[in-house]
């Protein structure tokens, strides 16, 4: 089969999305597939109600980058979503990120030198000089109070391993904040698309040929001939046909639910802290764009154990994991006509803000190499 094509782009999510626009723009002629029956990969948002809801799991914008944000902006305008997610922990409310509203409900303290204070007994009670698992690195950070009421059960949920168990790695830091202020992002620009992602990813694909309901792997020689270069942006470990063993990663479920009644909880998100409650998190999704609809839509989300039947979402970035992922880094190398990108397939957490980045570099060392 002769090549028709200067790119084929193996998903329809951001990066794909972006460097497909990059390139067309430069004149170069490409196609785009996805195995899912829609474009936008995990950001993609679902119409229901006549709300946007964020088919798997929510989705801010933040970013310090002033380019990045002119860049989304170009293609539809953001609102100004501040994310203040609420925490639930066993029917007692917490504002989170960590901070001086956080304090005052726990300890009633009103000053940011009374919180210090009792962080700095709690955490010289457990202070360990150098961490084994997580819950000692967590404890060494904030201190008992915050981490049993506000870290420990969710982060048992999220990962589907007790605390003990984790690596300290995993939380590098945790935040206090000693002011009043519910942000959850520092970052300078922060928003939703008004109307929802799906406008974002149309303006990326607009005038390029895109094939859904397609399987890359499913013809992949077929494929390969088509392009004079393949973007990858699928499993890392799924390309090199597994040779070398599965990657790990954590997985979720929805469960959307359409409620008839205007406002649910109040929140964009309520993280659900406490083990017993099988849920991490209910996402209401109508707050991101201010919705007034007369009905609501809430999704539950639950973690699960990831298999190859499920979708990937997290990477689970421990010693062992790291160690495999370079070594199928190594194999890259000899797929010169390869770029792979994204959180899948260079198996790393990436913000929205940093795969569109990364997208964009990628474009931009193609255009000054060829």
């Amino acid at each position: 089969m002769d090549e028709n094509y200067d790119y084929l782009i193996v998903g329809s999510g951001l990066f794909g999305a972006t460097f497909a626009h990059q390139m067309t723009k430069a004149g170069k002629k490409c196609l785009v597939v996805d195995k899912r029956g829609h474009q936008g990969g995990n950001i993609y948002c679902k119409k229901i109600e006549d709300i946007n809801v964020h088919w798997y799991g929510p989705h801010i914008f933040h970013t310090n980058d002033k380019e990045i944000w002119d860049f989304v902006n170009s293609f539809v305008e953001f609102n100004r979503f501040t994310y203040t997610p609420v925490a639930n922990y066993k029917g007692e409310l917490y504002s989170l990120p960590f901070n001086m509203n956080t304090f005052y409900q726990l300890w009633k303290t009103k000053t940011p030198a009374e919180a210090k204070s009792i962080i700095d007994e709690q955490v010289a009670k457990n202070f360990i000089k150098q961490p084994k698992n997580l819950e000692e690195q967590a404890l060494n950070f904030v201190g008992k109070d915050i981490y049993v009421k506000l870290i420990k059960g969710y982060t048992e949920k999220q990962w589907g391993r007790m605390a003990t168990e984790l690596p300290p790695f995993i939380i590098k830091r945790l935040p206090l904040r000693f002011t009043y202020d519910n942000n959850y992002f520092n970052d300078k620009y922060q928003g939703i698309p008004i109307g929802g992602y799906n406008k974002l990813i149309e303006g990326l694909l607009e005038g390029i040929e895109v094939r859904l309901g397609t399987d890359f792997f499913k013809n992949k020689d077929e494929f390969t001939k088509l392009a004079t270069k393949i973007v990858y942006t699928g499993k890392l470990d799924e390309y090199f046909s597994y040779s070398l063993g599965h990657l790990q990663y954590r997985s979720l479920e929805f469960n959307h639910q359409v409620l008839d009644t205007e406002n649910y909880q109040g929140s964009a998100a309520v993280n659900y802290t406490d083990f017993e409650t099988p849920y991490t998190r209910i996402v209401e999704h109508k707050h991101f764009e201010f919705g007034k609809q007369p009905k609501t839509v809430i999704t539950k989300e639950y973690p699960l154990e990831w298999t190859t039947e499920k979708e990937p979402y997290y990477p689970i970035n421990d010693f062992e994991n790291e160690t495999l992922a370079n070594q199928y880094k190594k194999l890259k190398e000899l797929e010169p006509n390869v770029i792979f990108g994204g959180r899948l397939a260079e198996y790393k957490y990436y913000d929205m803000h940093q795969v569109i980045a990364s997208s964009l570099h990628a474009a931009k060392a193609e255009l000054n190499v060829r």
